[in-house]
Formats: C-alpha cells, sequence, structure tokens
C-alpha cells in the first residue's frame, strides 16, 4: 500500500474536489452569458445598412439616359408608360409637348423647341448584413430643348430641303425619397444624401440632320421627314457630389404623313382625315435601357380647319395612335395645332 505525505493526500482531496465545483462555476457563467447577449446586442445597437451594388450611380446614368428620350424631337416616345412591376422598377412616364417650323420661304431659318417631363420611380436595396430592405424613390424630370437650323432647298419648287440643326439642352433631376425614417437614419452611405430630397442638373449640346419633303396639294398633303439627332447630356452641380451622370441621345427616325379631304365641312373649311406613321430607332444610351431598340407609331384622326376665322391657330387635330416595339405596345391620344 503506497503511502502520500498527509499535505499531498490533502492536496489530492482538495484537487478532486475543486473540479466538480470549477464544472458548476463555468455552466452558471455559460447560462448567464447565453442570457445577456440579446441585452448586450441591443445596446451595442444593429450594423447599418449601406446600398448593394452602388446602384445609385448606375441609376444616376440611367434616369440621363431616360432624359435623352426626352431630349430628342420624337413623336413615338413622346408620350410613354411603362408598369411593370416584376422588373422592381414599376414606374416609367414620360410626356413631350414641341413643335418646329421654317420662319418663311425667304428667310429659311428654322426654329424648334421641346419641354418635357418624365417620373422614374426606381426602387433600391440597403442591407445591413443580415436583413434588407426595399428603399423606393421617386425622380422627377423636367427638360427644355432647342433648336436652330437653316434649310436649303435641294428641288427648284423648293418642296424638299436638306436641314442642319443646332440643338441645345437643360434637364433637372429631383429625387424624393419615401421610405421609414428608422431605415435612412441607418444608412451610412454618402450616396443617401442624393435620394433624400437631392438634385441633379445637366446640360445638353448636339445637333441633327434632317431631309424635309412637303408636298401640298388642294386635294391631299404629304409631309415626310428624315431624321438623325445626337445630343451628349452631362451633368452638372447638383446637391450631391457622390452622384454625378452622362448619357448620349442619338435617334434615327421616319415621320410620314397624309392628310386629305373628307368631304365634310365646318368652320367653312374642308375637314381633312389624317394618316400617319413614324419610326424610330435608338442608337444611344437609351438603346435597350427600356428593353427596347425601336419603335413604331400607327396613327389616324381628323383635322379642323380654322384659318376662317379669326383665331390664334389655323388647325386642330386629334390623333389616335398605336404604339408599338420590341416587347411593348399601347395607345395613345394625341392633340395637335398649327399655328
Amino acid at each position: 500500500m503506497k503511502h502520500y505525505p498527509l499535505e499531498s493526500r490533502f492536496a489530492a482531496q482538495r484537487r478532486s474536489r475543486s473540479w466538480p465545483l470549477g464544472a458548476a462555476f463555468r455552466s452558471r457563467i455559460a447560462i448567464g452569458a447565453l442570457m445577456l447577449a440579446p441585452a448586450l446586442a441591443g445596446a451595442q445597437g444593429a450594423p447599418d445598412f449601406s446600398f448593394l451594388n452602388a446602384s445609385v450611380q448606375k441609376r444616376a446614368n440611367g434616369v440621363l439616359s431616360l432624359m435623352s428620350y426626352s431630349v430628342v424631337p420624337d413623336l413615338t416616345s413622346s408620350s410613354l408608360s411603362i408598369n411593370n412591376a416584376s422588373s422592381g422598377n414599376p414606374g416609367i412616364v414620360m410626356s413631350q409637348l414641341g413643335g418646329g417650323a421654317t420662319m418663311s420661304k425667304s428667310f429659311p431659318i428654322y426654329l424648334e423647341g421641346a419641354i418635357a417631363y418624365s417620373r422614374y420611380d426606381p426602387q433600391f436595396v440597403a442591407s445591413n448584413g443580415t436583413e434588407s430592405r426595399s428603399v423606393p424613390a421617386k425622380w422627377n424630370t423636367v427638360s427644355a430643348t432647342g433648336g436652330i437650323g437653316w434649310d436649303f432647298p435641294l428641288t427648284e419648287n423648293k418642296e424638299l430641303v436638306f436641314r442642319p440643326i443646332f440643338n441645345f439642352s437643360l434637364g433637372y433631376v429631383a429625387s424624393d425619397l419615401s421610405v421609414a425614417k428608422f431605415v435612412t437614419e441607418r444608412i451610412t452611405d454618402r450616396q443617401i444624401n442624393f435620394l433624400d430630397h437631392g438634385t441633379l442638373n445637366a446640360y445638353g449640346l448636339g445637333g441633327s440632320v434632317m431631309l424635309d419633303w412637303e408636298h401640298y396639294r388642294d386635294t391631299h398633303e404629304i409631309d415626310l421627314e428624315l431624321r438623325y439627332t445626337n445630343i451628349h447630356l452631362q451633368s452638372f452641380g447638383g446637391s450631391s457630389e457622390a452622384v454625378q451622370g452622362s448619357a448620349s441621345a442619338q435617334t434615327a427616325n421616319l415621320y410620314a404623313r397624309w392628310r386629305a379631304p373628307t368631304g365634310l365641312r365646318a368652320m367653312d373649311r374642308p375637314v381633312r382625315y389624317v394618316l400617319e406613321l413614324s419610326h424610330s430607332r435608338y442608337l444611344g444610351s437609351q438603346s435597350e435601357i427600356l428593353g427596347f431598340t425601336n419603335l413604331t407609331t400607327l396613327g389616324t384622326g381628323l383635322e379642323l380647319d380654322t384659318s376662317a376665322h379669326e383665331v390664334f391657330v389655323t388647325r386642330i387635330r386629334a390623333v389616335v395612335r398605336y404604339v408599338f416595339g420590341n416587347n411593348v405596345s399601347g395607345v395613345s391620344l394625341g392633340l395637335a395645332a398649327s399655328f
């Protein structure tokens, strides 16, 4: 039988007794830590949100690309509304009002102008690593375009002319954030400054070339235009340096219109029926941004001649148009006037 010194046996017994006491103590500590973890996490606060994929800058270029539809005088995209909730960007509305004319045959300076409004409702995603939230915004755009050109006759009767045009544009984008306050307060991404009531200004410079044939007779009237436009848009100023953008508006367009008397009369003048055709090919930044590269418009309507009376306009037209392109179609009603 092996004997231990007294102090050694006492130490061994103390060590054997201390092991179960230590395990129980450590277990209590572990349980307490698990109970305190939620409280400690709440005290430290949840991680901040930030935007995924830095999409705000990408969308800034996109909104200028959408503006490029508006700065080009174009019948096919003068009124366009798209609603596709499955894309995550369900709201796009564009509307344009414009016109142009040659001042006189003796002084053939050509002037044109257009104003346009569009609304784009993008959806952004903010994440803190554990959860994601949708951040809806509304971007409202107003733009104005002017053009100065000159008619160079290609035929003796001056029905066919070649028309170079210098174009200039100004645009303004305003962002209105619509999201719960507790989310915006926890987004640390600097791009939130633009989304939350931010602004973006843009200017455009470029030009157009056009072939215009105007063949007017008592029995019928024909207007035929072939046009190419190239305007470069560049942002400047604005409320946020984090978001800037640029875009190129390039459009090739064919427009044709036939007018002829219906046999009816109103306001001491013949009432005419109108047939229209317009086809646009988008070649610049706007190409495929909405899922199509071309649009075609077919229209029919009536025209009222008011030139026999002292009114501000000489002709008023109402035309119903059917618009179609790649994966897009729709119907619109257009009103026009001649002065």
